[in-house]
């Protein structure tokens, strides 16, 4: 028996030893390096490009050997997971494979991407071993090790808990006006492939001053305050149940505090396991409600208890034609039928045809349960900068978009001059 191991890293070179010969049947090198189409919105395309030149990198899929779709999703401990789909296209038609990598929470930018580099060179190898550049492979295989293992909480002080805070502000103004803001966070998360747990709460405070004349000043001030609480149980891959805890306190809402307990279960259509390229969810809660009202409501209430129920339908799809994602809830008080709410939600980005790609959001809304709203009408002031919620029966939006790109089929050259090729870098206020 040969002990087990892993490609820990795979290195495309310059310089490398001869090709190897063909085996009978073999599918006979192409005469050009191979065409790649990187599907990935948030990756350093600047950096892979420069690391990884032995591909030609083309700026549609119909024109690529391969198409790589890059997807995400967050893990227990704060990190990233990044899944991998190779896709062959033209004479690598069916030829496929899924690979992985993992940035952990504390990674930098730098650190991401080159992981994400050595996980493309490792799937690449497949198909480049095909080309002319097959004798500039080299693979170095190393002895599996304790990382390949998924996380015993034995063996982890933290018994698998992450916990992240935040906490910022701002101040700006000029002669006439002034504001000033302060938020912070702060969240707790356990996850494992059983149970998932998470509390979170968050507040953010605002004031602004406004001069109107030499005598005159009004002064708009918003306060909120959220905490909410999940437990979730995995029973099956496509079955899960759920505990939800929410507490809430809102100026714009007329919330003195808003509580909300209610469990759930939740019936995915597709394998958990396929989460980043594909979801389709029905989830149903039973909850209870306790609201105490900052101010007297247009219903004459100052605090009320009441029982709801929730319906919510959602999809999520990235596939190699491009991305879409929609869902449709209701909810509705059962205390009080007649006050409910019905929203629907559609985003999608498709490439129609090469070059050419459409996309299209939007989000429109009935709303019947609005029990919250104060007495009284709003000043000129309130009204203009929006300081509390107005009654209405709706809410649409719509947002599209067309795109479309002509010219060379490649994408390889990399000039950072006047700016640009030196990475992204994010500011947050």
């Amino acid at each position: 028996m040969f002990r087990a191991v892993r490609c820990a890293v795979v290195c495309i070179l310059v310089s490398a030893s001869s090709a190897a010969g063909q085996e009978p049947g073999a599918r006979p090198p192409r005469p050009d390096p191979i065409r790649i189409f990187l599907d990935c919105g948030f990756c350093d395309e600047t950096y892979l490009k420069e690391q990884i030149s032995i591909v030609d990198y083309m700026r549609d899929r119909k024109d690529a050997d391969v198409h790589v779709l890059v997807t995400t999703q967050s893990t227990g401990g704060g990190g990233t997971e990044y899944t991998l789909k190779f896709i062959g296209l033209g004479p690598f038609a069916g030829v496929e494979q899924t690979l992985k990598y993992v940035s952990p929470q504390t990674a930098t930018s730098d650190d991401t991407r080159k992981g994400l580099a050595d996980v493309i060179r490792q799937g690449l190898v497949r198909y480049v071993s095909e080309s002319p550049h097959a004798s500039r492979i080299k693979v170095t295989f190393t002895g599996a090790e304790k990382a390949d293992m998924k996380p015993d909480p034995k063996r982890d002080p933290w018994n698998l808990w992450f916990f992240r805070t935040n906490f910022g502000g701002s101040v700006n103004g000029e002669e006439s006006n002034k504001s000033r803001s302060i938020r912070g966070s702060a969240s707790a998360n356990r996850t494992t492939d059983a149970w998932k747990l998470s509390f979170s709460t968050s507040m953010n405070y605002r004031d602004s001053t406004f001069k109107l004349s030499e005598t005159e000043t009004f002064k708009s001030v918003s306060r909120n305050f959220d905490a909410s609480s999940l437990a979730v149980k995995s029973l099956t891959q496509h079955w899960s149940a759920g505990l939800v805890g929410n507490a809430t306190s809102s100026t714009f809402n007329n919330y003195d505090l808003r509580l909300r307990v209610a469990p759930g279960v939740e019936y995915n259509f597709f394998p958990y396991s396929q989460s980043t390229r594909r979801m389709l969810t029905l989830q149903y809660s039973v909850g209870f409600d306790s609201h105490n009202y900052s101010e007297e409501t247009i219903f004459l209430k100052t605090r009320e208890r009441l029982f709801d129920h929730r319906l919510e339908t959602g999809l999520s799809l990235r596939q190699p034609w491009g991305t879409a994602s929609a869902s449709v809830d209701f909810s509705q008080y059962l205390t009080r039928p007649d006050k409910y709410s019905i929203s629907a939600f559609g985003a999608t980005n498709v490439r129609l045809f090469k070059g050419f790609s459409f996309n299209v959001f939007t989000n429109v809304s009935r709303t019947r349960d609005q029990i919250y709203l104060p007495r009284g009408t709003a000043s000129p002031e309130e009204i203009l900068l929006r300081q509390r919620q107005f009654a209405t029966g709706y809410r649409y939006s719509l947002h599209f978009g067309i795109s479309y790109s002509f010219g060379s089929i490649f994408n390889n050259i990399v000039n950072p001059r006047f700016g640009g090729g030196g990475g992204d870098f994010f500011f947050f206020n």
